[in-house]
């Protein structure tokens, strides 16, 4: 399927055909494994199909790129070995000592551990801020060093909203790019490049991958010229996934589409549950219209996705002790495969934000909705909740 085509096509059409087509000599309708290191040159640089070396390119890596360029509307799509890696070679690309950053003030432990404890000893300087708040945003951006507005939307784990396309004027108007962190949302529930980003990136461990099954991160551009940038930090730091994790993903991408109608489906009802319940004191979901980013979510995304948060009576202890007493969502980090997962953000994904502005309520759980039986997971949720109600 061509670029050209597959960008006129459905969204489920192209994640099953964007970046491959049959293998002409077999007809292999699968990218096939390319497992390996170099490639035959036909004379000293006659290279086939441009391949020489697979840190530079693999042709399994090749066709996940595509796919990914195409879901998220991108002019090019990059894969990596996990999604930090792909953050931080944003950041390389873009970046130099002295210069600033915004990012959100509830971001992803390991987003904020990348920024401060990596970026910060190379002269990276950042500043957080709600992604909400278009002029708490506005305000932290430093005119002439700010390089990136960096936001998560959904945030991690507090589901925080913010407005691409608004986000994406104040960053141009101050000579940033905007970079949106789409893990959450998945592209398709939500294609930032489309509002005004110029950057996506991706944990593609979580939805995209979708089985829990392997590593990766991505990002996907908008312009030819921050492509290049990309692209050349992509080969020189080398954090590339191998062709086997890129089959993996790829895979998962095919059936992105039904899984994250199934965990919306599945979140949806969660959300209800938890709503009734005494022990609850707090739900936290984007497609609650009490949430105070509804409105904002409504309009940017297909669907609210299949994250929940909530915080409960009793504090910390009881949020420990519901964690520990599911069975069918399993105790775990990670987020976004078809197995529900049930973390204490505070002592669990977010430990590292502990004791500075981004550390998050003690009492607060946050579920990745999985695509089991509905009931199931319900049911689940009475058990550790341990009050009948």
């Amino acid at each position: 399927m061509t670029q050209e085509h597959s960008n006129k096509s459905g969204f489920e059409t192209r994640a099953i055909h964007a970046g491959y087509e049959p293998d002409a000599m077999t007809g292999a309708v699968i990218p096939p494994i390319y497992a390996t290191s170099t490639y035959k040159q036909d004379g000293v640089g006659g290279l086939r199909g441009g391949y020489e070396y697979s840190r530079s390119a693999n042709p399994t890596r090749t066709a996940l790129e595509g796919a990914l360029a195409a879901l998220e509307e991108g002019e090019r799509g990059f894969a990596f070995a996990s999604g930090l890696a792909a953050e931080d070679t944003v950041l390389r690309a873009l970046t130099r000592p002295g210069d600033h950053v915004v990012i959100p003030d509830d971001a992803y432990g390991g987003t904020f551990r990348l920024v401060d404890k990596v970026g910060g000893p190379w002269g990276l300087e950042h500043t957080p801020a709600a992604v909400s708040d278009l002029d708490a945003v506005r305000a932290a951006i430093e005119p002439g060093r700010t390089r990136l507005v960096w936001v998560e939307t959904p945030t991690n784990p507090l589901l925080n909203i913010g407005d691409i396309e608004a986000l994406a004027a104040i960053a141009h108007d101050a000579g940033a790019k905007l970079v949106v962190d789409n893990t959450f949302a998945s592209p398709y529930l939500q294609q930032p490049l489309t509002l005004g980003a110029d950057i996506v990136v991706h944990s593609t461990t979580k939805y995209c991958g979708g089985h829990s099954d392997v590593v990766g991160g991505a990002v996907v551009v908008r312009d030819l010229e921050t492509a290049d940038r990309v692209g050349f930090h992509q080969n020189a730091m080398g954090a590339v996934p191998g062709p086997f994790d890129c089959f993996l993903t790829h895979r998962g991408l095919k059936t992105l589409a039904v899984r994250m109608d199934r965990h919306c489906d599945n979140a949806e009802k969660v959300v209800d549950y938890l709503l009734d319940h005494p022990q609850v004191a707090d739900v936290i979901y984007p497609g609650l219209e009490q949430h105070p980013g509804h409105a904002v979510a409504t309009r940017q995304m297909k669907r609210y996705g299949g994250i929940v948060s909530f915080r409960v009576h009793g504090g910390e202890q009881h949020a420990l002790e519901v964690c520990e007493r599911a069975r069918v969502f399993t105790l775990g980090e990670s987020l976004g495969g078809v197995e529900s997962l049930i973390e204490h953000p505070g002592r669990m994904t977010h430990a590292s934000v502990a004791g500075t502005d981004l550390e998050v309520p003690a009492d607060l759980i946050r579920l990745s909705v999985g695509i089991e039986t509905a009931d199931d997971l319900i049911a689940d949720l009475d058990r550790a909740l341990g009050v009948e109600k």
